[in-house]
């Protein structure tokens, strides 16, 4: 693995500092999770993807650069560092966009990539159901066939971005499962059969967009109530009963490389440092050794990403290895920002950056599946542990 970066990325690396010096906006924009802030970073978006920085590592006729991974890896510190805005097309741009270039049709990807990536399809995550949250095999919705495509039936809950966005994408039953309808067969690969992966329209007749209004009094999330919602045959992906390996393109995307580069961490961990320095108590030894060792796993999260990048690189997959890239930066997250509340003292008990940051951090620990299940996907896949019961 090479540390160094190079020049290009280097000359690329300073390229993007100076955009950003120019274009960011003055003041930090509205949350994006109401109808004011929504249309800011929509505008944000625009404004990068007119500078192809919106996704620098998409081919040229989707708004990218055909820039390397180590070059992404070079504009996400940079971002990250400059302080820049949320990505609300994050969903879109992070989770599905992997998935679509590696099971999409080339008619999806003409029709669906220059849409996400000047976020003008702002995508929500449609995965848990009130019975299958990490449990993703655990599905209800279904799709029955219909003339020209499908219709949606069901309930999806937690789902990110969907009160600002456009569209969904999730899986559906479109057949039994093999657990349900023969025996003898493994529980443990059963259930994942009979399941679609299906992309709609948040706006078509049949859905209902119920917000859910989090601790901070914003609506992060939504539930979708679905009742006869018409899909069309060109808004499958993949193959029909396929979907179980479609969306493990999706969670490994999530977990691993594209949701959480590490720019987003040795920025955190940075402003930690920073932090320390101007109200910490060197007397502080234990609070002290944790600010370390904050910044430590946040370079070790780098230079392990450095190495799956090499991997990839060099014709290599990205497989159960991303559920521990997935334990790393979720326990990184909160270990920052409880830090940083420990070292603020009463003060952070104050509305704030760290606070907030904390709060969100939370959650970490639970989404793109819980700490728990991840820790079952290492000991069974990677270290060959038999299955828990």
């Amino acid at each position: 693995m090479d540390l160094e970066y190079g020049p290009e990325a280097e000359d690329f690396r300073a390229e993007v500092r100076d955009w950003l010096a120019t274009h960011l906006p003055p003041d930090p924009l509205p949350p994006m999770d109401t109808a004011e802030g929504a249309a800011a970073h929509r505008g944000w978006e625009r404004l990068m993807a007119d500078a192809r920085l919106s996704v620098v590592s998409w081919p040229e006729q989707y708004g990218g650069r055909g820039a390397s991974l180590l070059e992404w890896l070079v504009f996400e510190e940079e971002y990250h560092a400059a302080g820049a805005p949320a990505r609300i097309g994050q969903n879109g741009l992070f989770l599905l966009a992997p998935t679509l270039f590696e099971h999409g049709t080339r008619e999806q990807l003409d029709r669906l990539l220059p849409r996400i990536a000047r976020a003008e399809d702002v995508w929500a995550q449609a995965w848990s159901e009130p019975e299958a949250g990490s449990d993703l095999a655990a599905v209800r919705s279904r799709a029955e066939r219909t003339d020209g495509g499908w219709l949606l039936y069901g309930l999806k809950t937690w789902s990110s971005r969907a009160p600002v966005a456009d569209r969904a994408f999730g899986l559906f039953r479109t057949e039994r499962s093999a657990s349900e309808t023969s025996t003898g067969t493994d529980p443990g690969t059963a259930r994942h059969a009979g399941l679609t992966y299906f992309l709609f329209d948040l706006r078509a007749p049949g859905v209902q967009v119920r917000p859910i209004t989090q601790l901070d009094g914003r609506d992060g999330f939504a539930e979708l109530f679905l009742d006869g919602v018409f899909v069309p045959d060109a808004d499958v992906l993949g193959e029909v009963g396929d979907g179980w390996r479609v969306a493990m393109s999706t969670t490994r995307s999530e977990r691993g490389l594209s949701l959480r580069s590490p720019g987003r961490f040795l920025a955190t961990a940075a402003r930690l440092v920073k932090l320390w320095r101007e109200a910490g108590d060197p007397a502080d030894t234990a609070l002290a050794d944790r600010v370390t060792d904050g910044w430590i796993t946040a370079r070790a999260y780098q230079l392990r990403t450095l190495a799956t990048v090499t991997r990839l690189a060099d014709g290599g997959g990205l497989g159960a290895e991303s559920s521990v890239d997935k334990l790393i930066w979720s326990d990184l997250d909160v270990a920052l920002h409880e830090t940083a509340l420990d070292l603020l003292g009463v003060d952070a008990e104050l509305a704030g950056t760290w606070t907030e940051g904390w709060m969100f951090a939370l959650a970490g620990q639970i989404y793109a599946g819980t700490n728990e299940i991840q820790r079952g996907v290492v000991a069974q896949r990677l270290l060959g542990l038999p299955r828990g019961r």
